[in-house]
Parts: C-alpha cells; sequence; structure tokens
C-alpha cells in the first residue's frame, strides 16, 4: 500500500481540512451583512465539500484492495481495524474530525481574517503532502486542490476590501459590523 493515505488524512478531517473549511465558510455566512460577501462565503464552502470528495476518492482509491500484508506493513493496522477501508474524518495523526477544527466567530472582520489564514494553511500542508508524495495520481489532483486555495485567499481578500469599503468608519476594529449597527449613546456620539 502506497503510505499516501496518511498524509492525505490531514486534508480529510485535519486541522486545516477540507471539511473544516466548508463548515467555517458556511457557518459564517450567516453573520456576513454584506451580500456579495455571503454569496463568495457560499460558493467557497460547497467548493471544498467538493474537495473533500476529492481527497476522499483518492484515499479509497490508495486504500481498496489491500492485502493484510500491506496494511500491516503500511501502518494502516489500527485505523483499518476501527473502519476497514471506509472514509473516516481524521487528522494524518489520528486525531477525529470535530467542530473545534473551524471557527466561526461572528464579526466580519474576524472571520474573513481567519478565512485568509485557513487558506493559506491548507495551501501549506498541499505543499509539504507534494514534498513527500511522488505519484502524479496523487500530485496531479494535489496541486489542483493547492491552486484552489490560492484562489481562495485572493477572493478572501477581496472579500474584506468590499467589507472595508462598506463601513463608515476608518477604524474596521472598532465594532463588528455583523452586530453593531454603529450604536449611539444619548449625547449622539459614539459609544466607543
Amino acid at each position: 500500500m502506497n503510505t499516501h493515505r496518511c498524509y492525505l488524512f490531514l486534508h480529510s478531517g485535519g486541522p486545516d481540512g477540507e471539511i473544516g473549511a466548508s463548515m467555517r465558510y458556511l457557518s459564517q455566512r450567516y453573520a456576513m451583512p454584506f451580500k456579495e460577501c455571503k454569496a463568495l462565503l457560499t460558493d467557497i464552502g460547497t467548493e471544498e465539500l467538493a474537495h473533500m470528495e476529492i481527497v476522499a476518492a483518492i484515499i479509497h482509491q490508495l486504500t481498496r484492495n489491500l492485502t493484510p500484508e500491506q496494511i500491516e506493513e503500511s501502518g494502516f493496522g489500527p485505523y483499518y481495524i476501527d473502519h476497514t477501508t471506509g472514509i473516516w474524518p481524521q487528522a494524518a495523526g489520528g486525531i477525529p474530525f470535530n467542530a473545534c477544527e473551524f471557527q466561526s466567530k461572528g464579526d466580519t472582520i474576524t472571520d474573513l481574517y481567519e478565512d485568509m489564514a485557513a487558506e493559506q494553511k491548507a495551501r501549506s500542508t498541499y505543499d509539504n503532502i507534494l514534498r513527500l508524495v511522488k505519484d502524479p495520481d496523487v500530485c496531479d489532483p494535489i496541486r489542483y486542490l493547492r491552486e484552489r486555495e490560492i484562489v481562495h485567499f485572493q477572493r478572501f481578500g477581496e472579500a474584506m476590501r468590499i467589507t472595508q469599503d462598506k463601513l463608515d468608519s476608518k477604524n474596521f476594529y472598532a465594532y463588528n459590523p455583523a452586530f453593531d449597527k454603529r450604536a449611539k449613546n444619548s449625547s449622539g456620539t459614539g459609544c466607543r
């Protein structure tokens, strides 16, 4: 068996994986006050689900038809005992996916910075996989997924610009545009 399966699990359910990315963006869209940014979160969140399908298909192709000897030699035994060759999202180190793998803060600026950082971390993880894996049948789709992370990073940068342009303040960090509507105190001046 190819040991590539272990590396790819990280992008299945790991801390910078496709499931977390999808859940992050699809959850954040509800607090996004700007329709074009909300649409972007929906589009990229849906695309990340498709990326999960690509990663899962690669893992399936690498693990199907394994012999007991290959399972033992590859270190795949503990996973096999629990899941046979079924796809079960976990990190490369064996830690199962959970909701702690993504963030949805409900603050537009915070969430967009989180999204940009997440895309950079995913790109870095794909870079690491490409350093270790030499099989072109694995590398080609991983290169494609890596390119999409770069595009997503750029698109979230555009969403940050759109957000900043729509705010009525030069201080983008003084309030949460998804929640605070520039509350005024009784004197008519800002609370902050």
